[in-house]
């Protein structure tokens, strides 16, 4: 059997990543071009690059219309960064004050 000629059915002609389709066979028996969606990315953290968790994948218009407790994460930075690198910039300010601390200590002793 000889494979049947499908033609899209939007106005974009070319084969293009946002028109990708996949073939679907309707209740009367002729086939179909159903359009496929755009992958979703997982977002990452801006300091490490590891995947975001507890964060739903989804395209910029899905994300518009999703609720708050699906983009985010109930943390500093819940979104952005992942609890290695919150925690890796915590410990850091508090060395870096605890630093200060002794630098003025020493000062006090010299003098």
């Amino acid at each position: 059997m000889q494979s049947k000629r499908l033609t899209y059915r939007r106005r974009l002609c070319y084969n293009t990543k946002s028109n990708q389709t996949r073939v679907s066979k309707c209740p009367g028996g002729r086939l179909r071009f159903l359009y496929k969606k755009k992958q979703a990315k997982v977002p990452r953290c801006g300091d490490t690059g590891k995947v975001l968790r507890g964060i739903t994948p989804a395209r910029p218009r899905a994300l518009s219309r999703m609720t708050k407790r699906l983009k985010t994460v109930s943390r500093i930075y819940g979104g952005c960064l992942s609890g290695q690198a919150v925690r890796e910039r915590i410990v850091r300010a508090f060395l870096v004050e605890e630093q200060k601390i002794v630098s003025k200590v020493l000062k006090a002793r010299s003098q």
